[in-house]
């Protein structure tokens, strides 16, 4: 491992547009100038966020008071103030949304709009560098007096994270904001200060970004001494218990993610920066472990994680029921969030399966094709159709039903614009060896090795809709190095030529080692044939039902306008999917009798009632698109 640590330490000074940037790690992540996606299935999404998801959310922002509140005008430290007392927060994830975008694509227009919100929030900071707008004015509560729900410490952290996001993207508004912020939480935390935490984590992972962007170990510290405090309930009692806050077990002595599933999974990418920068190899293993034991007790076959409507948290190992899943989309950011920083730790493939999993079955089900409505949770059986929206209402509902243009609570879309935004940073990394490609899309890399060398390939694919991924390199300064490229875990067969030679594929890496020349081509072929794919046991919700994935895809049923009952279906797993224009599986319907008492002895059915059909399967990222509908990802089996 230490050969691996140095190769990011001595590139350490290349933090250009990347969200994330350990000391140490097995892999150094690239930036924005590094990688970009030029087409395909991510390029159309970002460019929906470019070009309308970023000025919805500021219209939105704007219309509900929530940026008038940073104004004298609008009476900013006032009873006047609008909207949750988190609602600063989402003004920050915009502008890091915005950081990111112009980094992507410098723009005037952008910066400037960059720039006017940056005068409006410096404008509202104390002093003293506090910063939050809903506590310590005339009327309002006294500041730190409500830190389990007041969110003080979790919004300072989103700002945090936009100053580093602007930063790095080669602009100054936000970083003196943000040192002056995180000087004051030092001065009002530290080891002389309260001896408490903020009831949602975050501010965790910022102070440390923070610290690294800008050399200040006091940062680091103060993200170290908040994960220390964790779980000794010095929050207050609450019915949803401590776990909710994640402050029922230090973070060493836990053995899963719990509680609060978006504060669960901050807290953990937290914990592995300061751990990563602390060199805390223990703390590490600790939350590494914790985290794959999540995923592998208490995570939906889309990659979402959280179970619970009413507390928006895991349930116990496999209690995951698919109509009445939660799986908010901010959990499904924050576990890429989490399965990135572990990537890079340890280099494990794996936690790219996870990243593309949750990418293709939340990232990308979660925002409407407009870029201009987006679902807060994501059931995976939707029993009663879809109801039509209008677009200039704010919901206040969050899970079930169809995108809404806005909730009151909206963390979800500016959460999803910001990962958006700087997308192509995930897709590949630089380890001591060469090159690593994780992710596939249309995209131009151009980076330099750890010896310093540069090297660039570009890739051409159709994924996710076919399996084939060529790679051509496009630079190279001589010498030997290694070109990586995943093999997902589900594609069992898939094969490499490298310059029209073939070349065995390993199990998740195809690993292509020689000194490269320009226009070497490197073609990789994965398996993309629909198949079923069947529950742990253990998962009484779904027991007996069957599920089709398609490459990265989970597909399901849907049913427009209710005219098919899905709850009446029953395939026939022995016979294979079969795919033509779209996946079809073999399946019945099935009337079962009406009673007056819903159990008993038998199966008792209407005689005759039983027809065979053919059912259509789309992926489950194109669902409610097209209507009111139903939909189901689990169908029980013959």
């Amino acid at each position: 491992m230490e050969a691996d640590m140095t190769v990011t330490a001595r590139t350490a000074d290349l933090t250009g547009g990347r969200p994330v940037v350990p000391s140490r790690g097995v892999l150094r992540p690239l930036g924005l100038h590094e990688a970009r996606i030029t087409g395909g299935f991510w390029a159309q999404r970002q460019q929906v966020n470019s070009e309308a998801t970023l000025e919805h959310g500021r219209e939105w922002m704007d219309k509900l008071g929530w940026t008038g509140n940073f104004t004298a005008e609008a009476g900013q430290g006032s009873l006047d103030r609008r909207g949750r007392e988190f609602s600063d927060s989402e003004i920050y994830k915009l502008l890091e949304a915005m950081s990111w975008e112009a980094g992507r694509h410098p723009d005037r227009a952008r910066d400037d709009e960059i720039a006017e919100l940056a005068a409006m929030i410096a404008g509202a900071q104390s002093a003293d560098g506090y910063l939050h707008t809903a506590f310590g004015g005339p009327g309002q509560r006294p500041r730190y007096q409500d830190l389990a729900w007041g969110h003080e410490l979790y919004c300072a952290g989103h700002f945090l994270q936009a100053a580093v996001a602007r930063s790095r993207t080669g602009g100054d508004e936000l970083l003196p904001i943000a040192m002056r912020l995180a000087d004051h939480l030092c001065r009002e935390f530290g080891a002389d200060g309260r001896d408490a935490v903020c009831g949602h984590p975050e501010i965790e992972p910022a102070l440390v970004e923070l610290g690294r962007l800008t050399g200040e170990q006091r940062y680091v510290d103060q993200a170290a001494l908040f994960v220390a405090r964790r779980g000794r309930k010095t929050l207050p009692p609450h019915a949803f218990g401590w776990s909710y806050f994640s402050d029922d077990i230090p973070v060493r002595e836990a053995h899963v993610l719990r509680g609060h599933a978006v504060r669960a999974l901050y807290l953990a990418a937290g914990a592995i920066d300061v751990a990563v920068e602390t060199g805390d190899d223990a703390l590490l293993e600790t939350v590494a472990a914790q985290f794959d034991r999540t995923v592998a007790r208490r995570t939906y076959l889309t990659g979402g994680m959280g179970s619970r409507h009413m507390d928006e948290a895991f349930g116990d190992d496999f209690v995951l029921p698919s109509d009445r899943a939660y799986s908010e989309t901010c959990a499904g950011v924050a576990a890429i969030m989490v399965a990135w920083r572990l990537m890079l730790a340890t280099g494990r493939e794996s936690y790219a399966d996870l990243i593309e999993r949750i990418l293709y079955n939340v990232v990308a089900t979660a925002i409407g094709d407009d870029g201009k409505s987006f679902f807060y949770a994501h059931t995976l059986h939707q029993r009663t159709t879809t109801d039509v929206l209008p677009d200039d209402v704010e919901q206040l509902g969050f899970g079930g039903g169809p995108r809404a243009p806005w909730f009151e609570v909206s963390c979800c879309l500016a959460n999803i614009a910001r990962l958006l935004a700087s997308l192509s940073t995930y897709f590949a990394s630089v380890d001591a060896e060469g090159l690593r490609i994780h992710h596939f899309a249309d995209a131009e890399i151009d980076t330099t090795l750890a010896d310093g060398r540069r090297i660039g390939v570009r890739t051409r694919t159709g994924y996710p809709e076919n399996g084939d991924i060529a790679v051509e390199v496009t630079a190279t300064e001589g010498g030997v190095w290694t070109l990586a490229l995943r093999v997902p875990g589900w594609a069992a067969g898939a094969s490499v030529e490298v310059n029209g030679v073939a070349q065995e594929a390993g199990r998740d890496q195809v690993l292509v080692r020689r000194e490269f020349a320009v226009g070497d081509r490197i073609t990789v072929r994965l398996p993309m044939a629909p198949r079923f794919v069947e529950p742990d046991p253990r998962i009484d919700a779904v027991r007996g039902c069957v599920a089709v994935e398609r490459g990265p895809l989970v597909l399901c049923a849907e049913s427009v306008g209710g005219a098919l009952d899905l709850d009446r279906l029953r395939v026939d797993s022995a016979i294979a999917p079969t795919e033509s224009d779209t996946v079809v599986v073999a399946a019945h319907t099935e009337q079962l009798a009406d009673r007056s008492w819903p159990y008993g002895a038998s199966k008792e059915k209407v005689p005759g009632q039983r027809h065979p059909v053919s059912v259509p399967l789309i992926p489950y990222h194109r669902w409610a698109r097209g209507g009111p509908s139903t939909m189901r990802v689990w169908l029980p089996a013959a």
